[in-house]
């Protein structure tokens, strides 16, 4: 039944719908022109269709019109300047690095800029060794902005007719990544489940609910219509999604020392039923994201009083029996049922459709957002050896300038001197652990593409036929590039194929041609990322670990502000506790792709891992304090709490400097807290003090982990 949900949700999907989008803004031209006799005009007019609608990435609809057009804009100049060039190899060459180097360099701005550029580069590469007169170069620049402006015509119009589809889809996709998230958490309450590879796991699916949820605020909050518009739907995906991020902080703060609850609870039965509720709440958040996706009306499928109720009474029983107080069980109960009062909530905004959110709430929202403004003193910042994207755009010019020297001198046939480079283009990435991955999913997914085209070439001989199957592969190759890679190439090869057929030429040749040349293009992406200014992921760790530490800190600071009275609103301790979940993220995934470089690159791996978890950990636990401070009075905290809690500050700060450098940013560390504490203590105070003792030891686990680690170099 989920695998059937899986597959309607990915055809109510952004992806699917992004494959419809590119599919019917480049097929539509071929088919019309071929009725009109030109089917070689409605190849260009497609390809500039393809081209844009390659570049409209999902965000604000500001965002995606202005990336369009700089994308036609980009595109313009290529082709102009290939048409000039291109009767002269060594001045092409040139051109081929100083305009593959410019464009690569366009990621130091945003994600968008780098799809712009990297657009801009295909368009050129197809664009070499064109046997066309520069009038007829002219001619099909003409075609070609007639294909851009077409595509650009369908997705104005998309976002005019249904202007919160994208974020209503990408929200779906956010509360899918939520639940699964749960589900990870419900693992730790599982004996047979190994608890540090699920911390990584965890940490990882942390890394997707960060990615998607920063997409919705992009979608939703950018959106001028978000906020002028006076109907509810805006409103209404507002509150759900603030809901969701209060809900993921709610899991994020359900942390305990889970190797002590199962030693301690193993044998009551009592974690086999908290995992089986947690497992309830995900697969509820499963069902109310796919009738979001299919724009049904989502019904609960789950009465979670009762099972809240049942799990009580079975803690108490188990108390009573062992004639103890199994406190930790009741603040996972407490927890839960605070989880499933966000998950009724999602279900009675879509009941009332949520009026009750005001213009004001929105605007407030905007301060999450990453403002990715066009900063050149950020691309001159970025003009050193120093930078990541430097080193990939140098790497990136001197490989394709150099190989397409190299071929021509050598006199390769165009298309195969095209391929490569394409294949280079596609492959190459600034990280030689994403460089490796692509390449072997680029190679294995030409290996399956090619049999499958092969076969249908073979065996389908109508041309009617063919071009339907052209079609379906088509859509399909599009809608998961952003999904799944290797399918996407697998579905793109027979399609490349196919399409090839229409012209004549020995396909299945072709077909062993197009396999030759991945394998020399991947083999050429994968040497010059090891040699040609190489980008390890170790250079990265170290400024990782200092980010994710400040983070920390000042996001526990948040706990010494609060207790001492000093007004602190919640949209700044939620901006604290949003950079604390970029920081994490980000180091999780230059460790994920530091696993994937070469053994003699992989220095201190265990530490590293070890780094990992324990922000996790720390993270997760000050969360909780902060939750508790918050709802808590002042007067039940004491001088002991306030020692523990600078304590856990004066770690992390030893933690700071042991890695900081000359370069690095000052922080703010706070020395002492200027108020008067009590020295009472009740059941209320207990409980605290055991928390912070905890974070103290795990902050003090830091330090000493940090220290090793500054100590061996990394």
């Amino acid at each position: 039944m989920k695998k059937t949900q899986e597959l309607s949700s990915f055809f109510y999907s952004q992806y699917f719908a992004e494959g419809l989008r590119i599919t019917l803004g480049t097929i539509i031209p071929v088919i019309v022109c071929a009725f009109l006799g030109e089917f070689l005009m409605g190849t260009f007019i497609s390809l500039g269709a393809l081209i844009v609608g390659l570049s409209d990435t999902p965000g604000a609809p500001r965002h995606r019109k202005w990336g369009m057009f700089y994308c036609t804009l980009v595109s313009i100049f290529a082709i102009v300047v290939t048409a000039l060039a291109n009767d002269y190899i060594f001045i092409m060459t040139l051109v081929i690095a100083g305009f593959s180097f410019l464009c690569s360099m366009l990621s130091v701005f945003n994600a968008r800029a780098a799809t712009v550029g990297m657009m801009g580069i295909l368009i050129m590469l197809i664009n070499i060794d064109a046997k066309f007169t520069f009038q007829e170069e002219m001619n099909y620049l003409g075609l070609f902005i007639i294909g851009a402006v077409w595509y650009m015509l369908i997705s104005f119009s998309l976002m005019q007719v249904r202007p919160y589809r994208l974020a209503q889809q990408e929200l779906s996709e956010t509360i899918v990544h939520v639940g699964d998230y749960l589900r990870l958490k419900a693992n730790f309450y599982d004996l047979n489940k190994d608890a540090e590879e699920n911390y990584l796991k965890l940490i990882e699916k942390q890394i997707s609910v960060n990615e998607h949820q920063e997409n919705v605020r992009d979608i939703l909050f950018q959106s001028k219509r978000s906020i002028k518009d006076t109907t509810k739907e805006g409103r209404y995906l507002t509150l759900i999604f603030n809901e969701m991020v209060d809900l993921f902080e709610q899991s994020m703060t359900t942390h305990y020392d889970y190797t002590e609850i199962r030693t301690k609870y193993a044998m009551s039965g009592i974690l086999e039923e908290i995992k089986i509720i947690i497992d309830k709440m995900a697969h509820e958040l499963d069902n109310f994201a796919y009738k979001m996706h299919a724009n049904k009306r989502p019904i609960p499928l789950y009465d979670f009083e009762k099972e809240i109720d049942k799990l009580r009474i079975l803690i108490e029983e188990y108390d009573a029996q062992q004639n103890v107080n199994s406190i930790p069980l009741k603040k996972i109960v407490i927890n839960i049922r605070t989880i499933t009062k966000h998950i009724q909530n999602i279900y009675k905004y879509v009941a009332f459709k949520a009026d009750d959110i005001t213009k004001e709430e929105i605007q407030q929202s905007n301060k999450f957002i990453n403002r990715d403004i066009l900063n050149w003193q950020n691309f001159k910042d970025n003009l050193s050896l120093q930078s990541s994207v430097f080193r990939h755009a140098l790497r990136m010019a001197i490989v394709l300038s150099g190989t397409y020297f190299l071929f021509n001198i050598f006199n390769y046939s165009s298309f195969t001197t095209y391929w490569i480079l394409l294949t280079i283009l596609v492959i190459l990435k600034p990280g030689f652990g994403l460089t490796k991955e692509r390449n072997l999913q680029r190679l294995i997914g030409t290996i399956i593409g090619g049999i499958i085209g092969g076969i249908i070439l073979i065996t389908v001989p109508d041309v009617t036929i063919r071009f339907a199957i052209l079609i379906f592969f088509f859509l399909i190759a599009y809608s998961l590039f952003r999904v799944n890679y290797i399918m996407a190439v697998i579905f793109m090869t027979p399609y490349v194929l196919i399409m090839l057929s229409f012209s004549g030429v020995n396909t299945l040749e072709m077909a062993k041609e197009r396999v030759l040349d991945t394998f020399i293009g991947g083999s050429i992406a994968f040497l010059s990322s090891y040699v040609i200014f190489p980008n390890w992921e170790s250079f990265q760790i170290k400024s990782n670990m200092r980010h994710l530490l400040v983070a920390n800190y000042k996001y526990l600071a948040q706990a010494v502000l609060i207790l001492a009275d000093k007004k602190v609103s919640i949209i700044d301790y939620k901006l604290a506790r949003k950079e604390v979940y970029i920081a994490s993220a980000n180091m999780g995934s230059t460790f994920q792709r530091l696993l994937t470089e070469p053994k003699w690159r992989q220095k201190h791996t265990k530490e590293v891992n070890r780094f990992v978890i324990l922000n996790h950990i720390f993270s997760s636990y000050t969360a909780t304090l902060l939750t508790q401070i918050y709802n808590t009075e002042n007067k039940y905290y004491t001088k002991e709490h306030i020692k523990l809690l600078l304590k856990s500050l004066t770690y992390l700060q030893m933690a700071i400097e042991e890695i900081s450098t000359a370069d690095s940013s000052p922080v703010d560390f706070i020395k002492s807290l200027d108020k008067n504490f009590s020295e009472l203590s009740n059941d209320d105070t207990l409980l605290i003090t055991e928390q912070l003792q905890f974070l103290t030891k795990i902050s003090g686990d830091l330090q000493k982990n940090v220290a090793t680690l500054a100590s061996k170099e990394i």
